[in-house]
């Protein structure tokens, strides 16, 4: 699952950044309006962490910006600004939660956790598809009576595979999800298929049916 976080603190930010990694989240980080808007408009996210107060801009402006572009994401309103109207216009602009200033991290995980949970799964936290069952909270994967045991990037994979059923999803776009932003410094996406590769067979050889299918020339789908 990968992580926008934009706050200008840049300790704050490091900190957030450093506790959702050992929470298995991928972040990245913008330290202004500017590049906020370069990552949203060049990258896609699960969840953005938006503080208010950027330089250079306002995070409110951000959201406007999301809006136009029909952008999914979960939003958290991160801000020490405690006025009422700034929080009711980033509700109305799409953002889906607030937490104000100085706020515990695990607090902040666990409303990350039912953004994502909320809007990719139904607010639930067993996902099941058949023979198919994902747990969120424990990250275990059954199939059958059979565990699967996945690298932390495998899961991530199934869970967008699983969140994006029926969908195309570009090799680009699991390259970003995979790596970041660091995604366009490698020369090809090998490293993709060798993940997808690992997931199918793991998957197979636990007895569940092929629903991730190869759309050549266009990348994979999970398919019902």
């Amino acid at each position: 699952m990968k992580i926008l976080i934009i706050e200008d603190e840049f300790e704050l930010a490091q900190d957030i950044s450093s506790y959702l990694a050992g929470q298995d989240y991928l972040c990245e980080l913008a330290m202004n309006y500017e590049e906020a808007i370069d990552k949203i408009t060049d990258y896609t996210y699960d969840c953005i962490l938006l503080d208010l107060m950027i330089p250079g801009g306002d995070g409110l402006q951000v959201l406007q910006a999301l809006k136009m572009k029909n952008r999914m994401e979960g939003v958290i309103i991160i801000s020490a600004k405690n006025a009422l109207d700034d929080k009711v216009k980033g509700l109305q602009l799409g953002a889906d939660d607030y937490l104000a200033k100085p706020f515990h991290l695990s607090e902040l995980s666990a409303r990350i956790h039912s953004i994502i949970r909320r809007k990719q799964f139904d607010n639930s936290n067993t996902i099941t598809q058949d023979e198919l069952t994902v747990e969120l909270l424990s990250k275990t994967v059954m199939v059958g009576s059979n565990s699967v045991p996945l690298t932390k990037k495998e899961f991530d994979l199934l869970l967008l595979f699983l969140g994006n059923k029926n969908k195309v999803i570009s090799k680009n776009a699991l390259a970003e999800h995979l790596s970041g932003d660091i995604a366009d410094m490698f020369d090809n996406h090998d490293f993709v298929y060798a993940h997808v590769k690992n997931l199918k067979k793991k998957l197979s050889e636990a007895g569940c049916e092929n629903y991730l299918k190869t759309i050549y020339g266009s990348g994979y789908k999970w398919e019902l």
